[in-house]
């Protein structure tokens, strides 16, 4: 396999779970980042979950992947935020 084969398939569903500091506004903040890199992004359908202490809050957002470069630049501007903490 060459160095840019890709094991995804795109167009695709494709999970971001994404960790940050349990503050309000958050998961909009998040959904607002998603929403400019998959139009129909529906933040109705993240995940969330708070950590155990209920310190942090982990989303997942299911986004409709169309290409490398799009999930790179999402996760890209997701892991500059300063408020999130992680991103997988």
């Amino acid at each position: 396999m060459a160095l840019t084969d890709s094991l995804i398939e795109y167009p695709c569903d494709f999970p971001i779970k994404v960790l940050g500091l349990a503050h309000q506004g958050f998961a909009q903040t998040v959904a607002e980042v998603v929403m400019r890199y998959d139009h129909n992004f529906n933040a109705a359908t993240m995940e969330m979950r708070p950590s155990s202490g209920a310190r942090y809050i982990g989303l997942t957002c299911t986004v409709r992947a169309t290409s490398r470069e799009q999930l790179d630049a999402l996760y890209q501007e997701l892991c500059d935020h300063p408020q999130v903490v992680m991103v997988l």
